[in-house]
Order: C-alpha cells, then structure tokens, then sequence
C-alpha cells in the first residue's frame, strides 16, 4: 500500500462534500499538473491519502481511499493526457494537523508538502503518515 496527499480548495470541494458522496466516491478531476497525473497514474486501488484543505485552513481533515484507479479525465477534452481517480472518505481526523505543526515537526522536514507545496497531489512515506496519523487522531 501506498499513502498520498491531495489538495483541494474548500471552496471548490471541500471534505464535507467529500464525506456526501459516501461510498460511491468522487473522480479527483481537474488536476493540471503533468507531476501530479503522475503520481496518480501510480495510485492503486486501495492506496489511502490523506485530503488536505488549501489556501486559508491549511490543514489535513481527513483519509480517503482510492476506489478506481486512474483513468482519462471527464472534465478534460477528449483526446488531452489528464487523467483522475476516485476517492472515497474513510476518516475526519478527530484533530486537524495544520501546516504550520507539519513545519513545526522535524521528522516531517522533508514531506513534499513542506518541500514543494504547490503541487495538488503528492506520495507521502508510511513513517509521515503514521505520524500524521497519531498528531491527528486518526481511528482514536
């Protein structure tokens, strides 16, 4: 299994709208970023992310899962290279973990999040997300 972070604005979809599409889950459409496609090309089924509101909260809310990997964009023009997957809401961390306290954590110094914190979709390592996971809450 592989762990991943994905951004999104919560004014364009936030983890509230995600936790409304239940089970059925959502496409990760959009994206348009060649490095980002990428990393979702590398997505498997059952992989987990954690979902991360950007702009003014700046935190990570919640887990998805990987329910469909990639395929070819429905908001994109037919013949483009953009590709999605879908995702499903498992968990609302019981304590939002804030960019500034990923910043403040020396073992997550070198989280691509911290690193390059642009990019909407991006690996994190089993030791990040096990951290994460504990300064969140995650299944307490």
């Amino acid at each position: 299994m592989a762990y991943w972070l994905m951004k999104s604005e919560p004014s364009t979809w936030s983890w509230q709208d995600q936790l409304a599409k239940g089970e059925a889950g959502e496409p990760w459409d959009g994206v348009r970023n060649h490095q980002a496609k990428n990393y979702m090309q590398e997505m498997k089924k059952g992989d987990l992310a954690f979902f991360y509101h950007s702009q003014k909260d700046r935190e990570i809310v919640g887990i998805v899962e990987i329910i469909e990997e990639a395929m070819p964009d429905p908001t994109a023009a037919p013949d483009s290279p953009w590709e999605c997957v879908t995702i499903a809401a498992r968990e609302t961390l019981d304590a939002p973990v804030t960019l500034a306290q990923i910043k403040d954590t020396p073992d997550l110094a070198e989280m691509v999040l911290v690193k390059n914190s642009r990019l909407s979709v991006q690996p994190v390592t089993s030791d990040q997300w096990a951290l994460i996971c504990k300064m969140g809450q995650a299944g307490a």
